[in-house]
C-alpha cells in the first residue's frame, strides 16, 4: 500500500478532471485523422471515398473487439500499484504486449485470407470494393502495431499516466495527416497510391506510434525479473467476456444501421449524421469511464474500499452532468447539424429521433460512467451479461419496427435508447444497491 495518500482523497473533484481532461485530447485524435483521411481522399473521387469508408469501418469494428487488451491490461497494472506488487504489473504489460504481436499478426493474416468475403458482406462492389480491398490489404500491416499501441497505453493509464498516451497518440495522428497527401497523391520519388496511400501512411504512423508507447511503458514500469504464465490465462478470460461484450454492442449497433438503411435513402442518412454525433459525444464519457477504471482499481488494490466508491460516485457525477450538457448542447444546435450533415429531405425524418437522442444522453452517460466503474474492479463478466441482456431486448424492439411507418427511424432511436438505459440500470444497480456478488456493494464495506 503507498505510503502517501493519493491526491483524490484530498481533492477528489480536481484530480479526477485532471485524469479525464489529457484522455479526452487521446480519443478525439484518432476520429479527426479519419475526417483528414476523409478530406483528402474525396479530392480523387466518389468510388475511392467510398472504398475507404467500407475498409474503415470493417477495420474499426475488428480492432475494437481486441480492446480488451488495453482494459484488461490497465485494470491488472492499477491494482498492482495500488498493492505495491510492481512485479504482477510488470508482468501484467509483458504479456500483453506478447498477446498483441500474436493476436496482430493473426488477425493480419485471418483478414487477409478472407477480405473479398468481408468486403461483399459490406455491400461493396465492382471498382469500390477494389479500392477497399486495396486499403485493407495494405492495413493489415499495421494491426500488431495498433494492438501494441492498445496495451501499452492501458499500462499507462493504469499506472495514471494519462499525459503520455496523448502525447503519443497525437503525434502518430499528426504524422499520419502530414503524411496522407505524400502517398495519396505522390512527391518526389513517392508514386501515388490512391487509398492504399491512406493505408500506407496509416501503417508507418502506426508502428511508430506503438514504438513509442512500448518505449515508454516499459521505461515506467520495467521488465518483470523472469518470465511468468500465470495470469496469462486470466487476460485472456478477461479477452472472452469483453470480446463477447464488444461483439454484442457491435452487433446492435450494426442492426439499427441496417434498420435505418431499410427504412429508406433519408432515413439511412438521417440516422448515419445522428450516430455520427452519438459517436463523437461518447468520446467525452469514454474519458470519464478510463479515467475512473484506473482510479477504482487502484484503491481496491490498496485496500481502501470507501475511496473506490467515492471514485464509483465522482464518476456518476461528472458522467450525469457531461450527459445533460451534451443534451443541451445538441437541442441548441439542431439546425446547424441538420444543415450540415443532411440533404433537405431528410429533414422531415430527422427532427424527433436527434431529439430522442438527445434526450437520451444523460442516460447513455451512465452507462459509459458505470461500464468504467466495473472495469476497475474487474467485474468484466457482469457487463458481458448486461449488454447481451440489452441487446436481446433491442433486437426484439428492432424486429417490431414497421419500415413503413413514417415514424419508423423514431421508433429505432427509442429502441437506441431502451437499449442504453437497460446498461445504464444494470451499471447503477451493481453499486447501488449493490446486487449479486457486487465487487463495491456497501455490505462488503461493512466487513472491513
Amino acid at each position: 500500500m503507498p505510503d502517501t495518500p493519493h491526491p483524490f482523497t484530498l481533492k477528489p473533484h480536481r484530480t479526477f478532471v485532471g485524469l479525464s481532461a489529457p484522455l479526452l485530447v487521446s480519443l478525439v485524435a484518432e476520429p479527426l485523422t479519419g475526417l483528414a483521411d476523409t478530406a483528402f481522399v474525396a479530392r480523387l473521387d466518389a468510388v475511392a471515398l467510398a472504398g475507404l469508408g467500407v475498409g474503415a469501418a470493417l477495420l474499426s469494428s475488428i480492432f475494437w473487439m481486441f480492446n480488451f487488451l488495453g482494459i484488461g491490461t490497465q485494470t491488472e497494472v492499477a491494482r498492482s500499484e495500488g498493492s505495491g506488487d510492481i512485479e504482477h504489473a510488470r508482468v501484467a504489460n509483458v504479456q500483453a504486449l506478447g498477446l498483441s504481436v500474436l493476436m496482430g499478426a493473426g488477425i493480419g493474416g485471418l483478414v487477409w485470407l478472407v477480405v473479398d468475403p468481408l468486403v461483399l458482406l459490406m455491400g461493396a462492389d465492382g471498382k469500390i470494393a477494389t479500392e477497399a480491398r486495396d486499403y485493407i490489404t495494405v492495413r493489415l500491416l499495421g494491426a500488431p502495431a495498433i494492438l501494441l499501441t492498445v496495451a501499452s497505453f492501458g499500462t499507462l493509464r493504469g499506472l495514471q499516466d494519462m499525459r503520455s498516451p496523448m502525447w503519443i497518440a497525437s503525434g502518430l495522428n499528426v504524422l499520419n495527416i502530414a503524411l496522407d497527401p505524400i502517398f495519396i497523391f505522390g512527391w518526389g520519388p513517392v508514386p501515388a497510391m490512391g487509398v492504399a496511400g491512406a493505408a500506407a501512411a496509416s501503417v508507418i504512423s502506426q508502428w511508430l506510434g506503438a514504438a513509442a508507447a512500448v518505449t515508454v511503458a516499459i521505461i515506467r514500469i520495467g521488465i518483470p525479473a523472469r518470465a511468468h504464465l500465470s495470469q496469462l490465462g486470466k487476460l485472456l478470460k478477461i479477452g472472452e467476456e469483453l470480446f463477447i461484450r464488444t461483439a454484442a454492442l457491435n452487433f446492435f449497433l450494426l442492426l439499427t444501421t441496417r434498420a435505418a438503411t431499410e427504412i429508406g435513402a433519408d432515413a439511412g442518412s438521417a440516422h448515419q449524421a445522428i450516430r455520427q454525433v452519438w459517436a463523437f459525444t461518447a468520446l467525452f464519457l469514454d474519458a470519464f469511464a478510463i479515467a475512473g477504471q484506473s482510479l477504482v482499481a487502484y484503491f481496491l488494490g490498496a485496500d481502501e474500499f470507501q475511496q473506490s466508491r467515492r471514485v464509483a460516485t465522482v464518476v456518476c457525477q461528472w458522467s450525469l452532468g457531461c450527459g445533460v450538457v451534451l443534451a443541451m448542447v445538441m437541442l441548441a444546435s439542431t439546425g446547424p447539424v441538420a444543415r450540415a450533415l443532411i440533404p433537405a429531405s431528410s429533414y422531415e425524418v430527422f427532427l424527433v429521433p436527434w431529439i430522442i437522442s438527445a434526450f437520451s444522453q444523460p442516460v447513455s452517460a451512465l452507462s459509459f460512467g458505470t461500464d468504467g466503474v466495473h472495469w476497475g474492479t474487474g467485474d468484466f463478466r457482469y457487463l458481458r451479461n448486461a449488454v447481451l441482456v440489452a441487446t436481446l431486448v433491442g433486437v426484439i424492439g428492432l424486429l417490431w419496427i414497421d419500415e413503413t411507418n413514417r415514424a419508423a427511424l423514431t421508433h429505432t432511436w427509442i429502441v437506441t435508447a431502451v437499449w442504453n438505459s437497460i446498461r445504464a440500470s444494470f451499471g447503477i444497480i451493481r453499486i447501488w444497491p449493490g446486487v449479486g456478488a457486487a465487487p463495491l456493494a456497501a455490505r462488503l464495506g461493512c466487513k472491513r
